[in-house]
C-alpha cells in the first residue's frame, strides 16, 4: 500500500482571527443580510409605533438675569472706601474673591442642581403627583431628552459672539399648561433660593463678629456697672477732677480764711478801741457796757447772730450771694441786727429810769454805740466765718488724703470701659462694613421674563420615523460587525486555504437533501450485474453537480507515486456534509468507469444505510469479528452495476479494536484489489480516534468542511492531528456563490 504525504512548505500554520476585514466588509453584509433585515425590521417597528403613539410637545421659556452684586452695588451705590479693620483683614483672607464675569457652565449646573430640582418638584407635588426628579432630568426612559433645558442667551455678531448673562430656562411636555407651572414653581424656588444664599453668606462672613459682639457687650456692661458702682459709692464722677475743685477750694478756703483773721484782727482792734473811747468818755459808760454784757436777751441775739453769721459763711462756700438761701440768712441777719439795736436802746431806758439814764449817757455820742454794736457784731460774723472756714479746711484736707486711692480704683476702672466701648464700636463697624461687601458678593437671579402658557412645538413622529429608517439598518450593520467580530468559524474559501496551507480540491454549494429523489441517474453500465429495481432506486439517490466531478478529477491528477486506490473523506465535526459528497463523488467516478466501494466506517453514528435506505443489519462491524471461510461480498449491497455499498452493520462495543484490528488492514488491501476505488466515510476527527485509526490504512485523506459551521479552532486541531498522515486536500462545502477551485 502506497504511502503519500506534504512537503515541509504544506505544514499547518495557526493563525487567530483578527479584526474584521474592511475589504471583506460588502461579503459580510451579504452574509448577513438577514440579520441586518431583521434588526432594521424591529427598529422601524418600534419607530413607527413610538410615531404613532407620540403626543404632541408643548414649550414655556422663561429668562433670568445671573448678575454679579458686587459690579452691582459698584454701579448703584457710590459708597467711599472705608479702611478695613483687623476681622475684615480676617475675612478678606477666608472669603472667596468675586468675579464679575458670570461662569454660564457652572451657573447652569446650578440651575441644574438635584437640590433646587427636588423642591421644585415637591411644590408641585400636590398638583401633579407624577413629576419626579428623574422626570424632569431625563431619565425615566432611556435616550430620552430631559424636558428641562438652561441655555445661556448669545450676544454679539459673527467671531464676536459671546454668552451673555441672560439664560433661557425652557421646559416641554405634552400639557401646555403644566409647562408654565412647571417653570412658575422653578422661578420661586430660584428666588427663594437666591435669599437663602443671601442669608447665608451674611451668617458665614459674621460668624466670627456675631460671636464676639455678645460677648463683647457684656464686657461694656460689665465694666460700666462697675464704674457706676464707685461712683454711686463715693458720690462721685471723675476723682481727679474733683481733687482738682478740692485743692482749688481748700486754696481759696486758706485764702479766705487768711483774710478774714486780719479782718477779725482788725475789727478786734477796733472793737478794743471802742470800748476805750467810750470807757474814757465817763463812769457811766463802763456801767452801760457792763449793762450790757449782763443782759441775757442781747447776749442771746450776739449768739444767733453768730450763728447766722457761720451758717452765712457756710453757705457761701457753696453759693453765690444771689442764692435764695443766701439772701434768706442775710435778712435774717439784718433783721437779728435790727433786733439788737432795738435791745440796746431798751437797756438804756430800763432800771432807774429813762430820763437819769439818758442823762447819764449824755455824754456818749449815738454814734459811738452803733459803731460799737456794729464792730461786735461783725466780730461775731468773722469768728462765725473763722470758724467756718477751719473747719472746712479740716475737712477738705481729710476728703484728699482719700483721693490717692480712688484715683487709683478709678484709673483701673475707666481705661476697661473704654477698651470695651472701642472694641464694641469697632465691632460693629466691621459687621456694618462685612455685611455690605458680603452683601456684594454672589450672582443675584433676576426673572426678566416670566413664564407663559407652553406653545406648540408640534410632534416627533417624523423624528421617529426618519430616525428609525435611519437607525435601523446601522444597528444592523453593526451587529452584523460584531457578531463576525465573535463568531470564529469560516466563511472563505481564502481564509480556509490561508489557515490549513492545504490544497483546496474544490468549493461545493449546498446540495438538495440525499433522501429525496432524483432525476434517473446515466450511469455506466458494465453488464457485470443484472440490475433490478431496489438497485435502480438507490442510485437515484445519489447526488449529481458538476463541482463534483471536478473534485473528482483533482484528485486524480494529484502526482503522487501511486495514484489512490483507497481515500477516505473525513471532517472535523459531525454535520459538515461528509457523508453527502462521498455519495457525489462515487457518482462522479461511476461516470468515469469506475468501479467503486463505498465503506461506512462511522460504527457509533451511521448514515450510509439511511440515505439509501439499505438494510444495516449486516455490514463492516460484523466483517471484522467474521473469523470464517465467508466472502466479503456476502457483506456487499449493490445499488448499482458499479457501486457496491458496505454498511456499518451492528453497533459494536469496541470500535477501536476492531478498527485497529490486522483484519480491517486486510480487508483494505483486499478491497484495493477488487475495486478501481474504495471509499470511506470516516467518523469526525475530534471527539473521537476512529478516523485517525482509518487514516493510516488509507492511499489518502480528504478532509471535508461546512462554511459557516467549523471554527478555525476546530479546523486548526484537525489538521494538526492529521498532519503526519497522507492528508491530500480539503474540500469546502455548502459555499455560497460557490466557482470551481482548481487544487493548488
Amino acid at each position: 500500500m502506497a504511502k503519500t504525504s506534504l512537503n515541509k512548505e504544506q505544514q499547518i500554520t495557526t493563525s487567530a482571527q483578527g479584526a474584521v476585514d474592511i475589504r471583506q466588509l460588502s461579503t459580510i453584509l451579504l452574509r448577513r443580510r438577514l440579520l441586518i433585515l431583521g434588526v432594521s425590521c424591529v427598529v422601524m417597528s418600534a419607530a413607527s409605533l413610538l410615531a404613532l403613539i407620540a403626543k404632541p410637545t408643548y414649550q414655556s421659556n422663561m429668562q433670568i438675569l445671573v448678575n454679579s452684586n458686587l459690579s452691582e452695588g459698584t454701579q448703584s451705590n457710590n459708597i467711599p472706601p472705608r479702611e478695613d479693620t483687623n476681622l475684615t483683614d480676617i475675612y478678606d483672607g477666608l472669603r472667596l474673591r468675586n468675579s464679575q464675569i458670570v461662569d454660564s457652565t457652572t451657573q447652569m449646573k446650578l440651575m441644574l442642581s438635584s437640590k433646587l430640582l427636588q423642591k421644585t418638584v415637591d411644590l408641585l407635588h400636590s398638583d401633579y403627583p407624577d413629576i419626579t426628579l428623574e422626570y424632569i432630568n431625563g431619565q425615566t426612559e432611556q435616550n430620552k431628552k430631559a424636558p428641562l433645558e438652561v441655555t445661556p442667551e448669545e450676544g454679539g455678531i459673527g467671531a464676536n459672539k459671546v454668552f451673555s448673562q441672560v439664560f433661557k430656562v425652557s421646559f416641554n411636555d405634552d400639557d401646555p399648561l403644566k409647562t408654565q407651572r412647571v417653570l412658575q414653581a422653578l422661578q420661586k424656588v430660584y428666588q427663594n433660593y437666591n435669599k437663602e444664599q443671601q442669608k447665608e453668606r451674611l451668617n458665614q462672613g459674621l460668624g466670627f463678629v456675631n460671636v464676639r459682639l455678645p460677648e463683647i457687650k457684656k464686657e461694656v456692661t460689665k465694666a460700666e456697672k462697675n464704674l457706676e458702682q464707685f461712683r454711686n459709692k463715693h458720690k462721685l464722677l471723675d476723682p481727679e477732677v474733683q481733687s482738682k475743685i478740692i485743692l482749688e477750694s481748700l486754696a481759696d478756703i486758706q485764702k479766705q480764711l487768711q483774710s478774714t483773721r486780719a479782718h477779725l484782727q482788725d475789727v478786734n482792734a477796733r472793737y478794743d478801741n471802742l470800748e476805750q473811747q467810750i470807757a474814757s468818755s465817763s463812769q457811766q459808760n463802763a456801767l452801760f457796757s457792763s449793762r450790757l454784757n449782763q443782759s441775757s436777751r442781747y447776749q442771746t441775739l450776739l449768739s444767733e447772730i453768730q450763728k447766722t453769721e457761720l451758717a452765712l459763711a457756710k453757705e457761701r462756700l457753696r453759693y453765690t450771694d444771689d442764692y435764695p438761701s443766701v439772701q434768706k440768712l442775710k435778712q435774717q441777719r439784718q433783721s437779728q441786727l435790727l433786733l439788737l439795736r432795738e435791745e440796746v436802746k431798751a437797756i438804756t431806758t430800763s432800771s432807774k429810769g429813762e430820763t437819769p439814764f439818758k442823762e447819764q449817757m449824755v455824754g456818749v455820742e449815738p454814734k459811738l454805740l452803733d459803731e460799737l454794736i456794729l464792730v461786735q457784731t461783725t466780730v461775731l460774723g468773722l469768728t462765725a466765718n473763722e470758724k467756718n472756714l477751719a473747719e472746712s479746711e479740716q475737712r477738705l484736707r481729710s476728703e484728699l488724703n482719700k483721693y490717692p486711692s480712688l484715683i487709683a480704683e478709678y484709673n483701673r476702672l475707666l481705661p476697661k470701659v473704654e477698651t470695651s466701648r472701642k472694641t464694641l464700636e469697632q465691632l460693629l463697624q466691621a459687621q456694618q462694613s462685612l455685611g455690605l461687601k458680603i452683601a456684594q458678593e454672589g450672582y443675584s437671579w433676576q426673572v426678566l421674563a416670566e413664564p407663559a402658557l407652553g406653545t406648540y412645538m408640534g410632534s416627533n413622529r417624523l423624528l421617529f420615523l426618519v430616525g428609525g429608517a435611519v437607525i435601523g439598518p446601522i444597528l444592523g450593520i453593526l451587529a452584523a460587525l460584531i457578531l463576525e467580530k465573535f463568531n470564529d468559524a469560516i466563511y472563505c474559501v481564502g481564509d480556509l486555504k490561508k489557515l490549513t496551507n492545504l490544497r483546496v480540491l474544490g468549493s461545493v454549494p449546498k446540495l438538495p437533501s440525499c433522501n429525496v429523489k432524483k432525476r434517473r441517474l446515466a450511469l455506466p453500465w458494465n453488464g457485470r450485474r443484472s440490475s433490478d429495481s431496489s438497485i435502480v432506486e438507490a442510485s437515484t439517490r445519489l447526488p449529481v453537480h458538476e463541482t463534483l466531478d471536478m473534485i473528482y478529477q483533482n484528485i486524480q491528477i494529484l502526482k503522487y507515486p501511486l495514484p489512490f486506490k483507497s481515500l477516505m473523506l473525513t471532517s472535523a465535526l459531525p454535520g459538515e456534509g461528509k457523508t453527502t459528497l462521498v455519495l457525489g463523488l462515487v457518482a462522479s467516478a461511476t461516470r468515469m468507469h469506475r468501479r467503486v466501494l463505498v465503506i461506512d466506517a462511522n460504527l457509533h453514528n451511521p448514515s450510509l444505510h439511511k440515505i439509501l435506505e439499505l438494510s444495516n443489519d449486516w455490514g463492516l462491524s460484523l466483517l471484522l469479528v467474521d473469523e470464517t471461510t465467508t466472502h466479503f461480498q456476502d457483506y456487499i449491497q449493490p445499488i448499482h452495476p458499479c457501486i457496491d455499498i458496505l454498511t456499518a452493520g451492528p453497533e459494536a462495543e469496541d470500535t477501536v479494536k476492531l478498527l485497529s484490528s490486522q483484519r480491517m488492514k486486510e480487508l483494505i488491501e483486499l478491497f484495493e484489489q477488487s475495486y478501481d476505488l474504495v471509499l470511506i466515510d470516516a467518523p469526525p476527527i475530534l471527539g473521537t480516534v476512529d478516523a485517525r485509526i482509518v487514516a493510516a490504512f488509507c492511499n489518502g485523506i480528504v478532509m471535508v468542511e461546512r462554511m459557516g459551521k467549523v471554527t478555525r479552532t476546530e479546523l486548526t486541531q484537525a489538521t494538526e492531528i492529521l498532519s503526519q498522515l497522507n492528508l491530500i486536500g480539503i474540500i469546502a462545502n455548502e459555499v455560497s456563490n460557490s466557482k470551481n477551485v482548481l487544487a493548488s
